[in-house]
C-alpha cells in the first residue's frame, strides 16, 4: 500500500527549504503572518521557531501541500 501523505518523508528543513524557493521570505510572510519569515529571516531561525510552536508548523505544512498540489 503506497502512503499518500504528502509529508511523508519530508523533514520540516526541506519542507521550509522549498517554500523559501519557491516564495521568498518575503512572500512567505505575507502568506503565513510569523516573525521568523519577515524579520532577519533564516532556514535556521524559522526551523528553530517552527519545531517549538506546533500551530506554525501546522500552517507551514498546509501551505506545502497546498502549493505541491497546485503545481
Amino acid at each position: 500500500m503506497q502512503n499518500t501523505d504528502p509529508l511523508h518523508g519530508k523533514t520540516l528543513q526541506s519542507i521550509v527549504e522549498y517554500l523559501v524557493d519557491y516564495y521568498g521570505f518575503e512572500t512567505l510572510g505575507t502568506l503565513i503572518k510569523i516573525k521568523c519569515f519577515t524579520e532577519n529571516p533564516s532556514i535556521k531561525s524559522s526551523l528553530t521557531f517552527l519545531r517549538k510552536t506546533d500551530w506554525a508548523r501546522k500552517k507551514v505544512e498546509e501551505l506545502y501541500i497546498d502549493t505541491i498540489t497546485k503545481k
